[in-house]
């Protein structure tokens, strides 16, 4: 039972990662281009959480929506705080200017790729992340029956300490540690895994909108 537990919520996340190790030797492999992974890599990942969507017993209640407005103003926030220009030494791995995504796309091409990337950004990840983030792992850190751990009573070690791993996730490594504590406190403090996932829909919806309309692909 345990493991069907903690199966449920690691493995979508898991096979995103998955994805982003393996694409370039699939994309050599097959002959696809590595920017149409993202779009295979999100259907895979709808496909598995699907499949494991009944054990997800924290996404069965939605909070009061006066809650989605505090993770709304949140999701602004930290949004502001990723783009934000950072020294080099505070960024891993991150291009300054990075190749355009869908150079060399025709407007049907173009229009199926930013959809599935704008909505994976803002629907897909935010509910696997924070499942695995903040459901799982911060709560495992305090307890390995780690659904009996009541959001509110998370240790502080738990809480910073899966920012940290959060923050070690992403290239703007700073920016994610923020995030991570952000989107921690908002679980924490309204016991609804729907606001932290709801504020990072917001962060990564805007984030990706203003990518696309300022071309700083570079975020993406």
């Amino acid at each position: 039972m345990q493991k069907n537990r903690t199966l449920s919520r690691v493995a979508p996340f898991l096979v995103y990662i998955l994805f982003l190790i393996l694409a370039d030797l699939f994309s050599a492999q097959l002959g696809i281009q590595t920017k149409w992974f993202y779009v295979i890599k999100i259907i895979a990942v709808i496909a598995v959480f699907a499949y494991f969507a009944k054990n997800l017993t924290e996404l069965n209640k939605l909070p009061p929506f006066r809650d989605f407005l505090y993770a709304t103003v949140s999701g602004l926030i930290v949004f502001v705080v990723w783009i934000f220009p950072y020294p080099s030494w505070l960024v891993a791995g991150v291009d300054a200017v990075a190749t355009n995504p869908i150079a060399g796309l025709n407007d049907l091409e173009t229009t199926i790729w930013l959809s599935t990337r704008i909505l994976g950004a803002a629907l897909v990840v935010p509910i696997i992340e924070e499942l695995f983030w903040r459901s799982y792992i911060m709560r495992r850190y305090d307890k390995d029956d780690f659904l009996s751990v009541d959001p509110a009573t998370i240790s502080s070690f738990a809480y910073v300490g899966s920012a940290c791993l959060f923050a070690i996730e992403h290239k703007l490594w700073l920016a994610g540690l923020f995030a991570g504590l952000v989107y921690g406190e908002l679980y924490k403090t309204y016991k609804n895994l729907w606001v932290p996932i709801f504020a990072h829909g917001v962060t990564n919806a805007i984030l990706g909108v203003y990518v696309i309309s300022t071309g700083h692909w570079q975020y993406w």
